[in-house]
C-alpha cells in the first residue's frame, strides 16, 4: 500500500523555499529543536596553512536577520569582512578553531576536520539543540544532526560558519605572507595555483606547507635541507598563541 508521506507531515515543519536561507532554522525552532548551530570549514583543499573550523548559532531570525548570507566562496573579500563583523557581533554564539598543518600531517585531513567540528561545537557558549553540517555527517556530536547538501548555500547558520572560517583563515594566511612572501600566500591563501606551484618548485616547502599532500611531498623529497628559515625539526617559528582556539573574538589573526 502506498502512503503519501507528505500528507502526514506536521504543518509548518517543512522547509519552504520562499523563506530562503533561514528555512531550516525556522522549521527546527518551531519543532522545539533550537537553537540551531551550523558548522563548516575553510582550507580543506589548500596545501599550505591551517584548517579552520567554525560553528555559529545565529540570533532568532525574526528579531535579527543578517542580509546577504551566502557561501563564503561566492562573496567578495570585502563583503565577507563586513558579514564577519556582523555575524560575530550579533550571533548568539560562535567559535573558530584553528588546526595547524602539523596536526593535519600527523592524523590526516578528514580526521582533523571531523574532530575540529566536534571541538568547535563543544566550545560554543550556548548548547545547540540541533546541528546542521555542510554535506557530510559528523559522528560524536551531543545533539541531533543533519548533513545538508550545499549547506553553506541553503542554511543561514552554515553560511555564517563558512564566512567565519574563511575570514579567520584568510587573515592567518595574510600574516603568513609577510613571513614567507616568496609563496604569495596573501593572494592564493595556500591553495594550489600555478603561481603557488612554481614558487613551491623554486623555493621548496616552508614549515606551513602540508607534507602529507602529494604535490608538497614530491618537492620535499628533492630538497637537500631546510630552506627559507625552516628549522631542521620542522617546527613553526612563531608564538603558539597564533594557533589557539578563538571564541567570541572579533580579531583572531
Amino acid at each position: 500500500m502506498y502512503i503519501d508521506v507528505r500528507a502526514h507531515r506536521p504543518r509548518g515543519l517543512t522547509p519552504r523555499r520562499d523563506v530562503g536561507m533561514y528555512a531550516y532554522e525556522r522549521v527546527l525552532e518551531r519543532a522545539g529543536l533550537g537553537p540551531v548551530a551550523g558548522v563548516d570549514e575553510a582550507g580543506r583543499g589548500a596545501c599550505a596553512g591551517p584548517l579552520v573550523v567554525a560553528a555559529v548559532i545565529l540570533g532568532p531570525e525574526r528579531r535579527r536577520r543578517i542580509e546577504g548570507l551566502a557561501d563564503s566562496k561566492l562573496l567578495t573579500a570585502a563583503r565577507r569582512e563586513r558579514l564577519y563583523e556582523e555575524i560575530t557581533t550579533t550571533a548568539l554564539a560562535w567559535h573558530a578553531l584553528v588546526i595547524p598543518c602539523q596536526e593535519i600531517d600527523r592524523i590526516g585531513l578528514h580526521r582533523c576536520n571531523i574532530a575540529g567540528m566536534r571541538r568547535a561545537l563543544a566550545a560554543l557558549r550556548v548548547l545547540p539543540g540541533y546541528v546542521l553540517t555542510d554535506g557530510f555527517p559528523v559522528p560524536g556530536i551531543n545533539a541531533p544532526t543533519l548533513p545538508v547538501p550545499k549547506g553553506d548555500r541553503v542554511a543561514a547558520c552554515v553560511a555564517a560558519a563558512s564566512i567565519v572560517a574563511k575570514v579567520t583563515r584568510d587573515r592567518i594566511m595574510t600574516g603568513l605572507h609577510e613571513r614567507y612572501p616568496m609563496y604569495g600566500f596573501g593572494v592564493h591563501k595556500g591553495y594550489v595555483t600555478r603561481a603557488h606551484a612554481t614558487a613551491l618548485e623554486e623555493h621548496g616547502p616552508c614549515p606551513e606547507h602540508r607534507l602529507s599532500f602529494v604535490n608538497v611531498a614530491r618537492v620535499a623529497t628533492t630538497e637537500a635541507g631546510p630552506k627559507n628559515g625552516a628549522s631542521e625539526a620542522g617546527e613553526i617559528d612563531w608564538e603558539a598563541s597564533h594557533y589557539e582556539d578563538t571564541a567570541d573574538q572579533a580579531d583572531v589573526a
